[in-house]
């Protein structure tokens, strides 16, 4: 079988009593023919199988330049793109997504945003999957978002990442970043930005009109549903990744979210929601956004930054059985510090159980090494008072923090021990960034 297709091109498959419409895709495996299906699947042929294939359009070559248009009269914001699925669009050869060739490529998918505002800066300072960024990639992210934010023309900033680590950087933003003077808005995309079911528009056109608000707050902007109809603004030290594919995957935990976002629907005219002097309900042309709880308003302050970080820390999930024998390891490499993700109220093996934590914890801790103690539940806080293994592990040394989330807990833990001057315990219990809830109950 001879055919002039080539991957990308939308084509026919005939076989003996079917035909299927789709677009050719590359396959890595001999005499297989890969197409793509309106649906969305891949189906695979055996080319013997084939009797030939029609091409009903060829894949464009040429390179659409994009001219992005401003109009003056609307605020600036500024972008900064890291990677992540939101970064990403369907490549029509392999049939996966790979990442935008450009930052304005994405603006292709998204020409809304310029409803809001205009994009007056785009900074890239890398682009990887979340899961591969460190604490060094936080700081970066940092010392660019400074330098937009004491920009006189920028309104406010987004900063479009991968999901899996977001609240990671969120935590980060949060403790990096002082005297925030404007929005900080990190947002996601769940799904590619050229699927129909794409999270990335509601997402961005929601982040936009945070940017211009008068929230001055590390925020996390997404999906507050499953359905295309509004965003939450939420805290950047008490939101986590509760889902691994739904469109409202992030949640906020043992809090509230700043505010509710309602963008205008597709064919009104839009327009940012004025900001005002307090915190109140804002709404100008089919915007609206609704305020839930108080935050840090707007103001003319210089941004500084804090980005000392020690990277020997560690959190460890306790599992029912775990050998506390691998709490050797953190003490043999010299740790400085380790949050345990424990049970319940901050339950680890203490009295009964062969494999009781007590011994070596205390060792660690006699070595200086400072351990917190973290709940795996979702909600709620743990309470060194409750059970006496509880008090036995308060008794040894052990940090209970209150409801803060593990992974804000190890953050906040790298960027407090880079500080040798600060006392520990109490900087950890210090409510620097929202990551303390006082009047959550028990």
């Amino acid at each position: 079988m001879k055919s002039s297709a080539n991957p990308g091109d939308l084509v026919e498959v005939h076989l003996s009593k079917t035909i299927y419409e789709g677009t050719l895709l590359e396959s890595s495996e001999k005499g297989i023919v890969l197409l793509k299906l309106d649906t969305g699947y891949n189906i695979g042929f055996n080319k013997k199988d084939i009797l030939e294939i029609k091409v009903l359009k060829k894949a464009s070559l040429k390179t659409e330049k994009l001219e992005i248009k401003k109009d003056f009269q609307k605020p600036n914001i500024a972008l900064i793109l890291t990677g992540g699925t939101i970064a990403n669009r369907y490549d029509s050869k392999t049939g996966a997504v790979a990442p935008l060739s450009s930052p304005e490529e994405l603006f292709k998918f998204y020409p809304e945003i310029f409803e809001i505002a205009n994009v007056a800066k785009i900074e890239v300072p890398f682009m990887k999957a979340s899961e591969d960024m460190d604490y060094k990639d936080w700081q970066k992210i940092a010392k660019i978002t400074k330098e937009l934010l004491n920009d006189s023309n920028i309104k406010g900033v987004i900063v479009a990442h991968g999901t899996d680590t977001l609240h990671y950087t969120s935590s980060a933003l949060s403790f990096f970043i002082k005297d925030l003077n404007k929005p900080v808005v990190l947002t996601y995309s769940q799904r590619s930005s050229d699927r129909a079911s794409s999270d990335a528009a509601l997402n961005l056109k929601c982040s936009a009109l945070a940017a211009i608000s008068d929230i001055a707050e590390v925020m996390l902007v997404g999906h507050g549903s499953t359905n295309d109809d509004f965003c939450y603004a939420m805290p950047g030290t008490k939101v986590r990744k509760l889902h691994s594919s739904k469109r409202d995957a992030f949640k906020v935990v043992n809090a509230e979210p700043f505010a509710k976002i309602f963008p205008a629907p597709a064919g009104v005219h839009q327009e940012g929601a004025r900001t005002s002097s307090r915190p109140a309900n804002t709404e100008s042309g089919g915007n609206r956004i609704e305020i839930l709880r108080e935050y840090n308003l707007r103001n003319n302050k210089k941004v500084k930054l804090d980005l000392k970080f020690e990277e020997k820390i560690a959190l460890l999930k306790f599992y029912p059985g775990q050998d506390p024998n691998i709490l050797n390891y953190y003490l043999k490499n010299k740790y400085k510090g380790i949050i345990i993700e424990a049970s319940g109220l901050g339950h680890v093996p203490a009295l009964t159980s062969k494999n009781s934590w007590i011994p070596i914890l205390k060792e660690i801790v006699s070595k200086g090494i400072f351990v917190g103690i973290t709940t795996q539940c979702i909600y709620g806080r743990v309470d060194p008072y409750v059970y006496s293994n509880l008090r036995k592990l308060h008794e040894i040394g052990a940090l209970f923090l209150e409801d803060m989330l593990a992974e804000t807990a190890f953050v906040k833990l790298g960027w407090v021990l880079g500080h040798p001057e600060w006392n520990v315990k109490e900087k950890m219990l210090e409510n620097i960034s929202g990551e303390l809830n006082d009047r959550l109950g028990g």
